[in-house]
């Protein structure tokens, strides 16, 4: 049976040795972070200013706006990537595309003015990244400067003359004590060092947590962009199911003018012919009835055919699998029919006249185009969908042309939430894989 790869996020090691193995990834990120940060605010208030100063002229100042929220856009893309990395949390981006957008420039301006991603974008770049990087830079280096110093103390103090020492960390603490002041102060240096050496991935997680959550905060999808997508997705799929059906009754439409309508109107006239011969040349009568009777069974032939392409009987009757091993034993090229599906269970009617209309014109297209001298479907069920490939030994080269075979199964598995993959290289094979959503029972 085919399978799906899922990726599972890994849970994030813990432990004091998991934050020194985070370290340089952590210190890197709120080093680097601070320059851009500095240049994310200048350049956007920049251009924030210089549209709000020019907006009397409306065009120019539009340009500076829509300048400024679009840089905001990329620091923020950029932010949200780096913080991505350093913490190994991700974050759902939001959606920027907008069906606005596609009305024009007055569509793609309102598109986006009208995105409070954008403006939230914009606060994020030239207000708070600004803070609150200027605040972690500056902790990150006294905390690494005072770590790294008190901990070499002892070897760059001997090159200070002693002299020009004026201030004793020991003395000031102990005023009375009689001891070696240079090297209680090189013991006091070095321990302080330590401390902040120790501390120092607790105080760059904590950083780094910071930068995380308000990225989260600010920069992260909305809960409703989800409704919002889900929306489009369900527009997008009724859709193409219309095109779907439409595109089918078309087809049933021009299937029955050329077969069954042309027979059934040569029945008719055989049938006014014979009656008008029946007195005068009964045996000219009886040859017109018996071209008739034969007219009469291609046509039902015909019109059984067409309904084996929407639903047959066998399929109503035995399901699935048994439909498309009989339209397997009625295919011009031999083909094999393998069933992974569970011997106890059953899928919603829906779901198997769909995939038998499927495998059925995919077999159609491969006896047609594919020049094969063997096709293999098989069926089987991955994580809650049900998978058709159909599969040829032919030329390949197989496309969606609109209007024709492929572009039709696309239309139709995309209104019932599926998908179509196609993949025929130059020389073959081509492997048609459908999936089909299978509602939980």
């Amino acid at each position: 049976m085919t399978t799906a790869t899922i990726t599972e996020t890994a849970p994030r090691p813990r432990g004091y040795g998991a934050l020194w193995r985070a370290l340089p990834r952590e210190l890197l990120y709120l080093l680097i972070t601070f320059p851009i940060a500095v240049t994310g605010f200048a350049v956007t208030l920049g251009l924030f200013w210089a549209g709000v100063g020019t907006i009397v002229t409306f065009f120019i100042g539009l340009i500076f706006l829509v300048g400024a929220l679009y840089v905001a856009r990329g620091f923020g893309t950029a932010t949200v990537a780096l913080v991505e990395w350093t913490t190994r949390r991700p974050i759902p981006r939001p959606a920027w595309q907008d069906a606005r957008a596609r009305s024009g420039f007055l569509g793609w301006l309102r598109a986006v003015i009208g995105n409070g991603h954008y403006w939230l974008y914009l606060l994020h770049t030239a207000l708070l990244d600004f803070i609150i990087s200027t605040v972690t830079w500056t902790l990150t280096i006294v905390w690494l400067s005072i770590g790294l110093g008190g901990a070499t103390s002892w070897f760059w103090s001997m090159f200070i003359p002693v002299s020009a020492q004026d201030f004793y960390l020991s003395r000031w603490l102990f005023p009375q004590g009689k001891f070696d002041v240079i090297l209680v102060d090189n013991l006091l240096y070095l321990g302080i060092g330590i401390i902040f050496l120790v501390t120092l991935p607790l105080v760059t997680r904590g950083l780094t947590t910071i930068h995380w959550l308000v990225a989260r905060g600010v920069l992260a999808a909305f809960k409703s962009d989800a409704l919002l997508k889900e929306v489009a997705d369900l527009t997008d799929s009724r859709g193409a199911a219309i095109a779907a059906e439409g595109h089918s009754l078309r087809r049933l439409e021009r299937d029955i003018h050329d077969g069954p309508q042309q027979r059934l109107v040569r029945l008719q006239m055989d049938l006014a012919a014979a009656e008008r011969q029946l007195d005068t040349d009964p045996e000219k009568a009886r040859g017109l009835i018996a071209e008739a009777m034969e007219q009469s069974k291609e046509a039902l032939e015909e019109l059984r055919a067409l309904s084996r392409g929407f639903a047959p009987p066998i399929l109503l009757d035995r399901g699935l699998i048994a439909a498309l091993e009989s339209a397997a034993d009625r295919a011009p090229i031999p083909t094999r029919v393998v069933s992974e599906l569970p011997a106890d269970g059953t899928l919603p009617q829906e779901i198997e006249r769909n995939a038998y209309f499927v495998a059925s014109e995919a077999l159609a297209n491969a006896a047609k185009h594919s020049g094969a001298t063997e096709l293999d479907v098989r069926v089987g069920l991955d994580d809650g969908w049900l998978v058709v490939a159909v599969t040829d030994n032919g030329v390949g080269g197989a496309v969606a042309t609109p209007e024709h075979g492929i572009a039709g199964l696309e239309e139709r598995l995309r209104g019932l939430g599926g998908t179509l993959e196609v993949v025929s290289p130059a020389g073959g094979p081509t492997v048609i894989t459908a999936r089909l959503p299978v509602p939980p029972t």
